[in-house]
């Protein structure tokens, strides 16, 4: 089983499992990296989250050595960071050709197409990774996936904690609750769901979840629909298990790829989710809006599929790359590795472990309370966090201080622009 599915079936069945976020950042950076960074090392540059100063860097050294896979392969990664696909196709087939068979270079290109829904295109690719569950999958969507239907819902949230959930209607099937998270990549349902709606596999895998196993099946669904808007032809999951998920009871899960197909904003002070068609005059609404209420657009990156990222900073690092959860289920505002938080002095709760999964194996955690966390103007002072021992890298290369999670983002509402690449994060219920 390949070590992405399997993280990717963790996160879609446990939500936002208390250590998720820290399983996907790395420790503060050392003082040498910095060094390094400064000199204008591209790779430092990356690993740093200068992602500008790093396709320059890249782009150099690509001037003087043009058969360089690795430096083609890096600036065709910065640009898949924030949806600039005629760059990153440009710099990924030129590092596919100078090395047909390399496996970094196939998974960035099979993630670049399926974001522009390019599916027939990137069934090689995942072929080439050894992913045959994608390339199946993705080989038997017909026709224009991801169909947008309607301008414009607001869906109202049937509960806040432990997760919060909104209703749907599957294939024109009666309301069906689904919580959503951004640490998921695809939409995902059980197999009850699955069986009303009439849906047939495509695929299928068995693979790791908790302390057992679980089958993950793999097909096309005509029609989900959330309030006034409407999505057909899109590729589902569904699944099957005899452990009940620690994100509690619930249809379905709505990850990334839905909300990158929209614009999204994800109103915790109202408690509402809002989409909308990502039209530029939707786009340009959603900037004015955040202007009148003082707010500055921040980055957003997506990285590996589905994983995105901002800037955010805690107790005073600086402003670094920080992962974004958004929904799923937990109870701590920010997860970061533990090695961040014995840096930044951060207290932290030893005699409290809280005892866990992450890689579906057992794991243990540990409270700590930062002084301040921030992302943008937005701000939460001694608030509940968890610091993870066993942090490991982003699976993008880049290295991150932590991930906020559900309790951070409750005083406000947070837009999701995937044409700009921009987030927008504002206190208070959307207009």
């Amino acid at each position: 089983m390949a070590e992405d599915e399997e993280w990717d079936r963790r996160s879609l069945l446990r939500g936002a499992a208390v250590v998720a976020g820290a399983a996907a950042t790395a420790p503060l950076l050392s003082g040498a990296v910095a060094a390094h960074a400064d000199d204008g090392d591209a790779d430092a540059l990356f690993k740093a989250g200068k992602f500008e100063q790093a396709g320059r860097a890249y782009e150099e050294i690509l001037e003087t050595d043009p058969t360089n896979v690795h430096a083609a392969r890096q600036r065709g990664h910065v640009t898949l960071l924030v949806n600039q696909f005629p760059v990153a196709e440009k710099y990924l087939q030129m590092a596919l050709k100078l090395a047909p068979t390399d496996k970094d270079t196939n998974q960035l290109l099979g993630d670049c197409y399926i974001r522009q829904d390019k599916f027939s295109l990137s069934v090689p690719r995942w072929q080439a990774v050894g992913k045959d569950v994608y390339a199946k999958w993705f080989g038997a969507v017909r026709g224009e996936p991801y169909q947008v239907h309607g301008d414009i819902a607001r869906l109202p949230w049937q509960q806040m904690d432990p997760s919060p959930q909104v209703e749907a209607s599957v294939n024109g099937g009666p309301p069906k609750r689904f919580m959503f998270y951004t640490g998921a990549p695809w939409l995902g349902m059980s197999a009850d769901v699955a069986r009303e709606a009439g849906l047939t596999a495509v695929a299928e895998q068995q693979i790791d979840y908790l302390d057992g196993t679980a089958w993950q099946y793999f097909g096309v669904l005509e029609s989900f629909k959330l309030g006034d808007i409407e999505l057909r032809n899109i590729p589902v999951e569904w699944s099957e298990t005899d452990q009940a998920s620690p994100g509690g009871p619930s249809d379905g899960l709505i990850g990334t790829w839905v909300f990158y197909h929209l614009l999204t904003t994800f109103d915790y002070a109202g408690r509402s989710l809002i989409l909308r068609r990502p039209t530029p005059e939707a786009s340009g609404k959603a900037r004015r809006g955040a202007a009148r209420a003082g707010t500055r657009p921040l980055p957003l990156w997506l990285g590996h599929e589905h994983e995105l990222y901002s800037r955010g900073s805690i107790d005073g690092s600086g402003s670094r790359v920080m992962g974004l959860s958004i929904g799923g289920t937990s109870e701590s505002a920010v997860v970061m590795p533990e090695e961040t938080a014995r840096r930044l002095r951060v207290r932290t709760d030893y005699d409290r472990p809280l005892e866990t999964f992450a890689h579906s194996h057992p794991a243990v955690a540990y409270p700590c309370y930062p002084k301040e966390i921030r992302l943008g103007d937005a701000v939460a002072r001694e608030v509940y966090c968890v610091a993870n021992p066993t942090s490991r890298p982003p699976r993008s290369g880049f290295d991150s201080l932590g991930a906020f999670f559900h309790p951070f983002f409750k005083p406000y509402n947070v837009t999701l622009d995937f044409t700009g690449m921009n987030l927008y994060i504002v206190r208070g219920k959307a207009a």
